[in-house]
């Protein structure tokens, strides 16, 4: 468990998002933004940068808030990381990164 207490647990469909961001040689640059917003996920999901809010128009498998976190901002196409509180106390289940809708 990381220091503020938070684990983050992914989905397939996250998983698959983020093994296709590391396979993409141009994507270099997202892939460093999206890891170090998981880290800021981990360590303090009120950072400023991560401009976390509620994302009303998906649900999580079973009904969860979902939320949304920046894992760029101000760029064309940038890349967001969908998430809820769950299953477990302290942890965060990462259900899909991609540009945003």
């Amino acid at each position: 468990m990381t220091t503020s207490g938070f684990t983050l647990k992914y989905t397939e469909n996250a998983e698959d998002d983020l093994k296709n961001l590391i396979a993409d040689k141009g994507k270099k640059t997202v892939l460093k933004a999206v890891v170090k917003s998981l880290q800021l996920m981990e360590n303090n999901l009120k950072h400023p940068s991560l401009n976390t809010h509620k994302y009303d128009e998906m649900e999580g498998p079973n009904g969860e808030e979902v939320f949304e976190s920046y894992a760029q901002n101000n760029t064309p196409g940038a890349y967001r990381i969908f998430w809820h509180y769950g299953p477990e106390k302290k942890m965060i289940t990462i259900l899909e990164i991609c540009p945003h809708p």
